[in-house]
């Protein structure tokens, strides 16, 4: 099979994959009121997802140096499957959706991080920020599918048919990864670490790989509680006084898709971009822009529905432009042979602090809105700025890394 080709069955199992993964912030709104939730307990479920991820992809990233990237993503696609399905099928209150949407996070990491060291493997370094940008564009365009999905189905059908819908996603990419992945060698690099401790050991003293993880991780807080909220508050900030809430949560999911769907370009460009300039250099561009708006985003509710759509754009499209440019840069400073376990320390950190985030933002709506109703404008001000408050300190880390010797390593010594 060409590269083209199997990039591209690649990348559209992942796209399919990610139907699943925003299926529940889609429908946030309106579980809220059926179910009788909180913000904090609506934020609380979507980091479960998170918090049943990141040990996915701790498991999963040593399993792969163990046995193989291509075996654990085809066997992880399964479970993902199934965990998928039970969640859209049986989730009826906060803590039947608690449950069964951390387990459908603990079995969806596998077709993550073994699909970018799938792609380490087969790609050289001068092309694999460009490759790596279609591979996490392609999860951005699965969002906006489902999303879109979502926002037809609600308007019809109602939530449940929405979620089910896109539980049939991970169905589909198991399907057709088997079939791409059919001739991939399953590559078991040779390693000198019989204890997985010593790996991680070996990576925690790498100043320059632990750099870029932790600039990952503050990247995740902001990103993580976008993503979680985005189609909520679009719904709010849009919705016309007289309209009803399943109209508002459509109003929103459909914008939000539009920003899901713009990203991609992010995904792409940022990774072309890093390939050209430099991974720290794109790395900077993108997280002081989206900075500005998650310190501007939250304040515009009252502003005309163009500036916010507008800014929802640039803001989907900064946070997740440096995405790529992240991974890239890990397997260009961290030796193969200890590779998943970098994936692991990376996602337990990253993703450890990027599941509280919807948590805390819901915590401050709540705090915020009070008796003033769901359109408390201040009080969605301070829920944004929550995220670009914890995401502050990632360009601090890049800007440190980039000082490195070391740094030369990334994208032919363009840093």
């Amino acid at each position: 099979m060409t590269d083209g080709r199997w990039i591209a069955s690649l990348c559209s199992a992942r796209a399919l994959f990610a139907l699943i993964f925003v299926a529940y912030s889609a429908s946030l709104g309106l579980l809220k009121q059926d179910w009788g939730l909180s913000s904090a307990q609506a934020g609380l479920i979507q980091s479960a997802w998170h918090v049943g991820y990141l040990v996915s992809l701790f498991a999963v990233g040593f399993l792969a140096d163990r046995y193989g990237a291509k075996r654990i993503f085809l066997t992880a696609s399964i479970a993902a499957c199934a965990s998928g399905l039970a969640f859209s099928l049986l989730a009826d209150g906060f803590v039947s959706a608690l449950l069964l949407h951390g387990l459908a996070g603990l079995c969806s990491g596998g077709s993550y991080t073994p699909g970018m060291t799938l792609i380490a493997e087969r790609f050289p370094a001068a092309r694999r920020g460009r490759v790596m940008g279609f591979y996490l564009a392609a999860a951005s365009l699965g969002y906006a599918l489902s999303l879109w999905l979502s926002s037809a189905l609600i308007a019809t059908a109602g939530w449940r048919a929405a979620l089910v819908a896109c539980a049939f996603g991970p169905v589909a990419a198991s399907l057709l990864a088997a079939w791409g992945l059919k001739s991939t060698p399953n590559v078991v690099h040779p390693s000198g670490y019989s204890n997985p401790l010593r790996a991680l050991t070996e990576v925690w003293r790498n100043k320059p790989a632990m750099l870029a993880v932790w600039a990952y991780v503050f990247h995740s807080w902001e990103l993580l509680g976008m993503w979680a909220w985005m189609p909520t508050y679009l719904g709010v900030a849009l919705a016309h006084g007289g309209e009803s809430s399943s109209a508002m949560a459509s109003v929103g999911i459909a914008f939000a898709a539009l920003t899901y769907l713009l990203s991609t370009a992010g995904s792409i460009g940022g990774g072309v971009l890093s390939d050209r300039w430099g991974r720290t250099a794109v790395i900077l561009l993108m997280s002081l822009a989206s900075l500005v708006c998650s310190f501007t985003f939250g304040w515009l509710i009252a502003a005309p529905a163009w500036i916010v759509v507008a800014v929802a754009i640039a803001y989907n499209l900064t946070a997740i432009g440096d995405s790529s440019v992240y991974s890239t840069a890990m397997t260009e400073l961290v030796p193969g042979n200890c590779l998943g376990a970098a994936w692991a320390l990376r996602s337990v950190l990253g993703f450890g602090f990027g599941a509280i985030s919807p948590w805390v933002f819901g915590l401050v709506l709540d705090l915020g809105q009070g008796a003033d109703g769901a359109r408390a404008d201040a009080a969605w001000g301070w829920a944004w700025t929550a995220l670009g408050v914890g995401a502050l300190l990632g360009p601090i880390a890049t800007l440190k890394l980039r000082a490195l010797h070391e740094s030369a390593q990334m994208a032919g010594g363009k840093r």
